[in-house]
């Protein structure tokens, strides 16, 4: 059933912003944004650790949980070192997907020729 909730959860999340890329004018730049600043609005108001064990990797993976890992990273940040956390906790929460993100793409870029549009 875990499987299913994450399927699920995680396709509905993704149809939702591809009504929102295909139905607004909203760049799809400004709707990542909006997705992390969801996730980390959800996690501070304290909706998105009960959403995320109900639907696992559903939740997890999507911008929506790199949003709620932030917040996550800047409050125990805050809790620990006072103001200063507010600077240093989002960095060492997303440190890991950041890094990866930045890794696996320039290793892609090493297997792809790029074509300019014209």
């Amino acid at each position: 059933m875990d499987y299913i909730n994450a399927f699920w959860v995680g396709g509905l999340i993704c149809a939702l912003v591809q009504i929102l890329l295909d139905r607004t004018k909203l760049m799809p730049g400004r709707i990542m944004v909006l997705l992390v600043c969801t996730g980390a609005f959800l996690g501070a108001i304290g909706v998105y650790g009960p959403f995320q064990e109900f639907a696992g990797g559903g939740a997890s993976v999507p911008l929506l949980g790199f949003g709620n890992v932030l917040w996550k990273g800047i409050k125990e940040a805050v809790d620990a070192d006072g103001f200063i956390g507010l600077f240093m906790g989002g960095f060492k929460a997303g440190a890991v997907g950041t890094s990866a993100a930045l890794i696996f793409g320039y290793l892609v870029s090493l297997v792809c020729k790029p074509k300019m549009k014209s």
